[in-house]
């Protein structure tokens, strides 16, 4: 689940146990060589995300964040945009039922935001001043893994804020309620960021920050992830275009995966500066059966994203991979 500051209202989440109440094996859940068993909870919640059927898992990127629910470690995935970095923390916490609540750290989250502050509510028919709590002391008072998207790029107030709750038995101090609060057994933190704390030397991300070192000490573990194989992303590809497991279309989606594979190296290199990732590629294939043009489905789902002046260079991507010009013309286009 996705949240940007406000603490969700109590919920069936407040009725889960202390801790996970069952075992579940690493190897059958997540397909991963291993004898582990893993705690988990045996409900869900709302906020526990959606389960991905076709989702495929890295080994050590698992393998860290399991290590993460299981011990209580601070886990950080780091890598490009686009290869799934919060998508497999949720994917792992919804095979586990943990609740998983997602906060974007963009520029206009503040420390207010995150604590929480007085707001104007109706009591009784009348105006009176009440706190309410933002959405950190809520998921750190409750069974939840909280998970800080482009931590990054978050403002140098609001990531002091966290390093206090970075430590795992650390407490949490809320100075306009004169409370200090304890986390909850089942609390779990991660962050998924574009580089490891040390500022953009690349250029490719711009409004990211250099993070104190004394905050990266505390995350326990830093994962990388990278973008899958070639042959990986074809069957994930394939998973979700089910319709397309014929000779042909496989040939047409190992094409797809490989003009992908081009945008990313051009991205790296600096040649264009927006990258398709698998979710664009699964995209892309599905406007292809709705509109049955696979270059006009191109064409909106990634070409007209992209910079104009950098759009030969990906039209010149697509005849390497697809051995044709992009057409210009969508005059002969028909929805399925």
């Amino acid at each position: 689940m996705s949240a940007k500051a406000v603490a969700p209202a109590t919920s069936e989440i407040d009725l889960l146990p202390e801790k996970p109440d069952m075992q579940i094996s690493v190897r059958q859940t997540f397909g991963i060589d291993s004898d582990l068993d893993i705690g988990a909870f045996s409900r869900a919640t709302p906020y526990v995300p959606s389960v991905d059927d076709s989702y495929r898992f890295d080994r050590d990127t698992t393998l860290a964040i399991l290590a993460g629910f299981a011990h209580n470690r601070r886990v950080m995935i780091q890598g490009y945009h686009g290869t799934g970095k919060s998508t497999h923390i949720e994917q792992v916490a919804a095979r586990l039922n943990w609740p998983c609540v997602r906060v974007n750290l963009d520029s206009h989250i503040s420390r207010i935001d995150l604590v929480g502050k007085d707001a104007i509510v109706l009591r009784d028919g009348k105006q009176v001043t009440e706190y309410q709590e933002g959405i950190l002391p809520w998921a750190f008072q409750h069974p939840v893994a909280l998970v800080f998207d482009e931590y990054d790029a978050g403002r140098p107030d609001v990531m002091f804020v966290i390093q206090r709750v970075l430590e795992a038995e650390g407490r949490m101090t809320l100075l306009d309620q004169n409370k200090v609060l304890r986390p909850h057994r089942s609390f779990r933190l991660f962050a998924t960021a574009n580089t490891v704390g040390l500022g953009d030397t690349s250029g490719l991300y711009h409004g990211t920050q250099q993070i104190n070192q004394g905050q990266m000490d505390r995350w326990n573990i830093v994962a990388q992830l990278n973008y899958l194989s070639h042959d990986s992303e074809c069957e994930i590809v394939l998973a979700k275009l089910p319709s397309w497991d014929t000779d042909a279309d496989r040939k047409k989606v190992a094409q797809m995966v490989a003009l992908a594979e081009l945008t990313r190296s051009g991205f790296i290199a600096g040649d264009i500066s927006t990258v398709m990732s698998p979710r664009a590629v699964i995209t892309w294939g599905e406007n292809a059966q709705i509109f049955n043009d696979l270059d006009f489905a191109f064409r909106v789902t990634f070409l007209n994203k992209c910079d104009e002046a950098e759009r030969q260079i990906v039209a010149e991507y697509y005849q390497r991979c697809f051995g044709t010009e992009l057409n210009e013309s969508t005059s002969a286009v028909t929805l399925s």
